[in-house]
């Protein structure tokens, strides 16, 4: 399946640039980097924050992110934090009983 705007939700997300938009924790608003993890509840985010290089845990539920897709033409895509909450090869699956077919 090809990355689209449309599909991102079903594909791995790591390795992404990502931003938070919104959050219920104001703290993590403008958090931006790359996705270098992810588990069921939570997005690991790998970026710079006073000239060092750290790594942020936001919770999927409680925030809104912006992913940028740069396949020759750059998009940016926002998504729920709520529709990413899952275990990251369960959200990914095409077969099965899985809410994301």
């Amino acid at each position: 399946m090809p990355l689209t705007p449309a599909t991102l939700t079903r594909h791995e997300l790591i390795g992404r640039p990502v931003r938070v938009v919104a959050a219920s924790n104001p703290d993590l608003v403008g958090i931006a980097g790359e996705v270098v993890m992810e588990t069921t509840r939570t997005l690991s985010v790998e970026g710079s924050a006073n000239g060092e290089r750290r790594v942020w845990q936001v919770p999927k539920a409680d925030a809104t992110f912006e992913f940028t897709l740069d396949d020759g033409d750059t998009q940016v895509v926002t998504v729920e934090g709520e529709q990413l909450v899952a275990r990251p090869a369960r959200r990914t699956e095409r077969t099965g009983d899985s809410k994301w077919r």
